[in-house]
């Protein structure tokens, strides 16, 4: 199941659409290039109908020419030319699935969009495009009437659809149940496009692997409109603990990618995000960190080494003696009892004062304080 799946990367064209996040071509080509050395098999390059991205397309595929790559499209004859003109490998044809985006986005029936999308999936492959079916708010529509849709797109030559959870409102169980719905109702691959509203695009995204879906939508560092998409990061790091797949992505690259991209999209990452996020392996509890000196298994599920990382043991408000002699250890000093005693009180009240953890000068300050040396501690702080 795992080792077929196809992660088609999707932060050059949803990731982009992010409010704010404009990439250069030079950009895009460095995050291509990165994308393709961890091991992405396909890549969502841009939208067909932006016609001033099409140079940046061509150097992405002259740079890249093994890389599978898809555009957007809308129902539009000149979305499939200009996407053949592009030389990408796949359409994705995006349809609204939900009554709702029928009636009041393209205010068409129900016949008629199955007439236009008849055309431009024949238009596609006569053009010598794959053709995906995007089935805009799938998670809003009626399985009934998606199932109908999707026999439909099969008959007319799509070879995958792409289940979009567009206002992100899915939960991993209605999850499941809809690419279950989906798997009995035709034999096309899946593909799970997630979006992160309520904070589950990762785990629905697998529990739609776990379901059937043969491909999935990610973007570094979940990029995407309003709260984006699911993080390319975490899925893989999923893929590889939870799923025990088999894959050999290049996951020690993940940190380096994600910090570039963040640059480019003027998006920092926060410092409690999963897998790169600064304090994503950063101790300072003190029962934690006792119990990280005596096995790192203890309070280790993600061994850091797998991403290039490794933890960090810090000192702040909730160290505990363990952590402040072994803190010191590493300065080369020595407490004794007393020493560690006397210096913790002090070491919790400093964190709290100044709502940060303790660096050597800190430490070394304090030390020096309690022993008879005197010093500024605005100096160290």
């Amino acid at each position: 199941m795992y080792e077929s799946l196809i992660i088609n990367d999707t932060t050059l064209r949803d990731g982009e659409q992010a409010p704010g996040v404009a990439f250069t071509c030079d950009e895009k080509l460095k995050i291509a290039r990165s994308l393709a050395d961890i091991g992405v098999n396909q890549l969502e390059v841009g939208i067909a109908a932006m016609g001033e991205s099409e140079q940046d397309i061509r150097v992405l595929r002259d740079a890249l020419p093994d890389m599978s790559m898809m555009v957007w499209c809308r129902l539009h004859p000149d979305d499939i030319n200009r996407a053949q003109a592009m030389g990408v490998d796949w359409v994705d044809i995006s349809i609204p699935a939900s009554s709702l985006q029928r009636q009041f986005k393209l205010g068409i029936s129900q016949d008629e969009l199955q007439k236009r999308l008849a055309e431009r999936i024949e238009q596609a492959n006569k053009s010598g495009l794959n053709v995906c079916i995007g089935l805009e708010d799938a998670s809003r529509s009626e399985p009934q009437e998606l199932c109908l849709l999707v026999e439909f797109a099969e008959h007319c030559g799509a070879g995958r659809i792409r289940f979009a959870d567009t206002l992100g409102l899915l939960d991993p169980f209605t999850t499941q149940q809809w690419i279950t719905i989906l798997k009995q109702c035709s034999p096309l691959c899946i593909e799970m496009h997630a979006h992160n509203d309520l904070g589950m695009a990762t785990a629905n995204t697998l529990s739609a692997i776990k379901a059937g879906a043969g491909s999935i939508n990610t973007t570094v560092l979940g990029l995407g409109e309003r709260a984006g998409n699911a993080p390319l990061e975490e899925i893989l790091l999923a893929l590889n603990l939870c799923c025990q797949s088999k894959n050999t992505y290049k996951l020690w690259q993940l940190p380096t990618l994600c910090q570039s991209v963040s640059h480019m999209a003027g998006r920092p990452i926060a410092a409690g995000k999963a897998i790169v996020g600064e304090a994503a392996f950063k101790h300072e509890s003190g029962i934690h960190v006792a119990g990280l000196l005596k096995d790192p298994r203890n309070y280790q599920g993600i061994d850091p080494a797998i991403l290039g990382r490794h933890h960090q043991l810090v000192i702040g408000k909730h160290s505990g003696r363990h952590a402040l002699d072994w803190a010191y250890r590493q300065i080369g000093i020595e407490l004794t009892e007393q020493q560690l005693a006397q210096l913790l009180p002090r070491v919790r009240q400093f964190a709290q004062q100044h709502k940060k953890t303790l660096d050597n000068p800190c430490l070394i300050h304090l030390y020096h304080e309690l022993v008879g040396f005197h010093g500024g501690l605005d100096e160290v702080v």
